[in-house]
């Protein structure tokens, strides 16, 4: 598969990742409030992301490639640090949508807040900047 083929898969997953962010937020948002601890639901969201990864990595075979090696670069091991601090394009138009959706719909306890014409055109025109920057013809 080449990078061109492989382009719009990623491209979706990323935007389903997106989708999720708005949806994580409200779900860590409320333990974090239930909980009386915003830095406690982050230590259960982070301790859940990290045993499915462990779990993954088992499953796949992989868990013994887990390791630090004076051999990569120390920089290459912080990708992680930027786990809060997600952007990558499609990703944010996936939460811009389902975050719209989420206030339209008042889900997850969420102040309702419908969609109207200024939220549409911006998600439409960050789509058609996506499409435009990526374009190659």
């Amino acid at each position: 598969m080449t990078a061109n083929n492989a382009a719009p898969a990623f491209a979706t997953i990323m935007f389903l990742t997106g989708v999720g962010i708005p949806i994580l937020a409200a779900l860590n948002g409320g333990l974090g409030a239930r909980l009386e601890s915003p830095m406690a639901a982050s230590v259960i969201l982070f301790t859940l992301g990290l045993l499915i990864a462990v779990t993954g990595a088992i499953a796949t075979g992989t868990l013994g490639q887990v390791r630090l090696s004076s051999g990569i670069p120390a920089h290459f091991y912080f990708g992680g640090a930027f786990m809060a601090f997600y952007a990558i394009f499609f990703v944010l138009v996936g939460q811009l949508i389902s975050a719209a959706t989420i206030d339209h719909f008042g889900l997850f306890g969420a102040i309702r807040s419908a969609i109207d014409l200024k939220r549409v055109a911006g998600i439409a025109l960050m789509v058609a900047g996506v499409y435009l920057a990526r374009r190659t013809a």
